[in-house]
């Protein structure tokens, strides 16, 4: 079962915080999850970048900002958003790997695909904690569409048309491009069989 899939995260350089994960299955079925962890959310928001580009489509209010009068750094007020149509998918990690692990593997073992899969597959690894934590039934690679595009020749390809950065937007446009070049090329053919766990 081919899966296409993104995540929203934090880099600093040292360490890489999930804030969202969405996957789309090829028999159409999605998932959506947003971190609880209220630190992570703060972190984001303080972002410049995460703030204007992904934290506006996370299920939240931010309603107030004031600029510390010793740090001169601005503080940010926000709350869940109840109203908000994803205010569902806002879970603990613990559960977020529970989900994931049954949406995965409910029809075999996994094919992974994402755009410049590398961090995305290194935050789904650590939803589960460290790699070798990740359930024997998941793949410990992610097949990389930006590098299949390049073996293709870097064909022109359709763009994505809204929603970017929102995890679940961003992984239906990785199954929109995955079709594409298989249209181009026939069934990309990403490696399947789970290895053992050694290294």
């Amino acid at each position: 079962m081919k899966i296409d899939f993104d995540t929203e995260f934090i880099d600093d350089g040292k360490k890489i915080e999930f804030i969202s994960i969405g996957m789309v299955r090829e028999d159409g079925k999605q998932y959506y999850a947003v971190t609880d962890n209220v630190s992570v959310i703060y972190r984001a928001i303080e972002n410049d970048w995460l703030r204007k580009n992904v934290v506006n489509s996370l299920p939240l209010n931010i309603f107030g900002s004031s600029v510390g009068q010793f740090s001169g750094r601005i503080n940010y007020e926000w709350d869940w958003d109840k109203n908000h149509k994803d205010f569902g998918a806002i879970k603990p990690k613990e559960q977020i790997a529970q989900d994931i692990r049954v949406f995965c593997t409910e029809h075999g073992t996994p094919e992974l695909w994402a755009w410049y899969a590398a961090y995305d597959h290194v935050v789904l690894s650590q939803i589960f904690g460290k790699m070798l934590d990740l359930p024997e039934d998941i793949p410990m690679w992610t097949n990389d569409l930006r590098q299949e595009l390049h073996r293709l020749g870097n064909p022109r390809y359709p763009e994505q048309q809204e929603g970017a950065h929102n995890a679940l937007e961003d992984a239906k446009w990785n199954r929109t491009l995955r079709k594409y070049l298989e249209s181009l090329d026939g069934p990309l053919q990403g490696r399947t069989r789970v290895p053992t766990r050694g290294w």
